[in-house]
C-alpha cells in the first residue's frame, strides 16, 4: 500500500485469501457459509451506521490509523473482494492479482493499480464499477416490487436507523443481481443493476431470489408475501441464501423497512435445519431481538418461548455425545444448540449442564467435552448464582490455556446479580486479566440484559481505572467501549453516554463513540416502533397469554 488510507489493500485482501485457502484445504468446513454469517454481517452492521467510513479513507495522523483497523477495512474490504472475484471468476481475479503483485514487487501500490491489473486480466473496466464500493460510505438496500411476470428493483443507501436523507443517498452502486430463478426465465440473464431503478421482465413468479449465495454486499427487501413464500421453499435455497434472508429480515426489522413479525414468521420454518451456519445466524438474530425488548417482561418471555420451541427438537436430536468420526461442523452445532436451549429454559439441557459441571469442579475433568465447556459454564453461571460464579472464576485462575481463560471470561459475564457484576468488573481490571482480554468479559456483560446497566454505572464510576488500563492502546479502548455500550435500546441511555464523554479527551476513540450513539438510537427507535406489534404477534401465535 502507498499510504495508510489504503490499509484495506493489505488487510481486506489478506482476510479474503485466508478464507479462500481454508476452503481449498478443508472444503468440508463450508467456510464461505461462515464468512457470510460472520464477516459479511459484521461489516454490514457497522456500515449501516452514519458513523461508518469508506473502505479507503483519508488518514492524517496516527490516532486515525488506529480507528480504521476495524470491520470496514478488514471485513467489508474482504466482502467486496469476494463480490468482485465471483463476478470476474476467481481464476481471472487471481491472475490479475498475480500480475499486480509482480508489477509492484518490493514497492508500494494503490487501489487504482489493483483495478488496472484486474481490468487488463478481465477485459472489464473494474475501476468504473468498483470505485463507489471503495471510496463511498455505506452500501445499498435493494427494494423489490412485484408485478405479473416482472419485478421492479430500486437501490437506496441502507441505514439501520431507517431515516436516510436525500443528501446521504446520492451514491449509485454497481450491484450484481445474482438472480436465482428458473434458468429458462429471460430475467435471469440480467447481471447487474447500474441505475437507481430498473424493471426486470421475464421472472418466474413461482420462485426467484436476488443475490444468489449472498455474493453481493447489499441487503434485499422483498414484499412480505414473497419472504413468507420463500420460507416454504427452503429446499430451493443454498445455505448462504438462507443466512442472507434471515440476516436481511432482521436488519430490515431494526430499520423499519421490514417487520419483526415477518422475521419471526420466516424463522418459524427452520426447526429441522441442520446447517451450523444457518443456526448461527438464526440465533444471533433472535438474541439481538431478545436483547432489545428485554425490559418488556411479556415480550421477553414470549421471545424466550419462541426460541425454546424453535431449538428444542434439534437440540434433543443432536444430543450431548460426540461420536467417533463425527464432522467438525456437527460438533460446533451441538455446542451452539445446547447453549441456546439452556438459555431459553430447556429443562433437560439445564439439568445435564448442572450435573456435568458439578462433576467437573469436583475434579472429573473429562466430565465436560472441551467443546462444550463454554455452553456448560454459561448455563451454570446463569442458573447457579454465586457458587457457580466463584467456581468459574477459580477455573480462570487455575487454567494456563488461553482459550480456557477466554471461555471463563465469556461465561462469567452471564451473572445475574448486581453485586457479582461489580465483583467481575473489579476482577477484569485487576492484574489477573490481560489488557487485550478485558473486552471479552464486558462484551458478555453488555449482552446480558440483567447486567448491562450495572456495567455502564461501573464504567462511569471507575473511568480513571478503565482509561488507565486500556488507553495505552487506542484500538483496545475503542473496542472495549463499542462492545460494552452498543446493546442499549434507550434514547435516555444514548444521551447519558454522550453527556458523560462530552468533557473527556476522546481522541483515538471518538469515531467509536459516534458508532455507539448511532447503534443505540437505532435500537431505541426499533423498540418504540415494534414493541406492541411484537407482543401482538406473540399473543396471536400462542407464545404469550392474553
Amino acid at each position: 500500500m502507498d499510504w495508510w488510507s489504503e490499509l484495506w489493500l493489505n488487510e481486506g485482501f489478506a482476510t479474503w485469501v485466508g478464507w479462500l485457502a481454508i476452503d481449498h484445504l478443508y472444503p468440508d468446513f463450508q467456510v464461505w457459509c461462515q464468512f457470510v454469517t460472520e464477516a459479511v454481517q459484521t461489516a454490514q452492521q457497522l456500515d449501516s451506521l452514519r458513523g461508518s467510513h469508506p473502505i479507503e479513507v483519508p488518514v492524517k495522523d496516527a490516532l486515525e490509523i488506529d480507528q480504521i483497523f476495524d470491520a470496514i477495512s478488514y471485513l467489508k474490504g474482504s466482502s467486496v473482494i469476494r463480490m468482485l472475484s465471483n463476478h470476474l471468476g476467481v481464476d481471472t481475479f487471481l491472475g490479475g492479482v498475480s500480475d499486480y503483485l509482480k508489477a509492484h514487487a518490493y514497492g508500494n501500490a494503490t487501489t487504482n493499480d489493483l483495478w488496472a491489473a484486474l481490468s487488463k486480466a478481465s477485459g472489464k473496466d473494474v475501476n468504473k464499477f468498483m470505485d463507489p464500493w471503495i471510496r463511498k460510505i455505506g452500501f445499498p438496500l435493494l427494494t423489490v416490487a412485484e408485478e405479473p411476470g416482472q419485478i421492479g428493483v430500486r437501490q437506496t443507501r441502507f441505514l439501520s436507523t431507517g431515516d436516510v436523507k436525500a443528501e446521504e443517498d446520492e451514491t449509485l452502486w454497481w450491484v450484481p443481481l445474482g438472480l436465482r430463478t428458473n434458468p429458462e426465465a429471460t430475467g435471469a440473464a440480467v447481471e447487474a443493476l447500474t441505475t437507481k431503478e430498473e424493471t426486470i421482465r421475464g421472472i418466474d413468479e413461482s420462485f426467484y431470489k436476488l443475490n444468489a449465495d449472498q455474493n453481493g454486499f447489499y441487503r434485499t427487501n422483498y414484499p412480505p408475501a414473497r419472504l413468507a413464500k420463500m420460507g416454504t421453499q427452503l429446499d430451493k435455497l443454498s445455505t448462504e441464501d438462507k443466512i442472507g434472508l434471515i440476516a436481511d429480515a432482521a436488519a430490515l426489522a431494526l430499520s423499519g423497512d421490514g417487520t419483526t413479525a415477518g422475521l419471526l414468521t420466516f424463522a418459524s420454518n427452520f426447526p429441522q435445519e441442520t446447517s451450523h451456519a444457518v443456526w448461527a445466524q438464526l440465533i444471533a438474530s433472535l438474541v439481538n431481538i431478545r436483547s432489545i425488548f428485554a425490559e418488556n417482561e411479556a415480550v421477553a418471555d414470549g421471545l424466550k418461548q419462541f426460541t425454546l420451541k424453535l431449538v428444542s427438537s434439534a437440540t434433543e436430536q443432536i444430543g450431548w455425545e460426540y461420536k467417533p468420526g463425527e464432522d467438525y461442523l456437527t460438533g460446533q452445532l451441538r455446542a451452539l444448540l445446547i447453549s441456546t436451549a439452556g438459555g431459553a429454559g430447556h429443562t433437560a439441557t439445564i439439568e445435564e449442564a448442572k450435573r456435568s459441571f458439578k462433576r467437573y469442579i469436583s475434579g472429573e475433568l473429562d466430565a465436560i467435552h472441551p467443546s462444550l465447556r463454554l455452553p456448560v459454564f454459561r448455563i451454570n453461571v446463569t442458573e447457579g448464582g454465586k457458587e457457580a460464579y466463584e467456581a468459574v472464576k477459580n477455573e480462570y485462575l487455575k487454567t494456563t490455556s488461553i482459550d480456557g481463560k477466554e471461555i471463563c471470561l465469556q461465561s462469567l459475564g452471564r451473572v445475574q446479580a448486581t453485586d457479582l457484576v461489580n465483583d467481575f468488573l473489579d476482577f477484569q481490571f485487576s492484574d489477573n486479566v490481560k489488557v487485550q482480554d478485558v473486552h471479552s468479559g464486558s462484551l458478555a456483560l453488555a449482552a446480558n440484559s440483567s447486567a448491562r446497566d450495572a456495567l455502564w454505572l461501573w464504567i462511569k464510576n471507575h473511568w480513571d481505572v478503565v482509561h488507565g488500563k486500556l488507553a495505552g492502546n487506542a484500538v483496545v479502548l475503542d473496542r472495549y467501549l463499542k462492545n460494552g455500550l452498543q446493546k442499549f435500546a434507550s434514547h435516555e441511555k444514548e444521551k447519558d453516554i454522550r453527556s458523560f464523554f462530552k468533557d473527556k479527551d476522546t481522541k483515538g476513540f471518538d469515531r467509536g463513540l459516534v458508532q455507539v450513539s448511532d447503534t443505540v438510537r437505532a435500537n431505541a427507535n426499533y423498540k418504540e416502533r415494534d414493541e406492541e406489534l411484537v407482543l401482538e404477534w406473540l399473543q396471536a401465535n400462542g407464545y404469550v397469554t392474553k
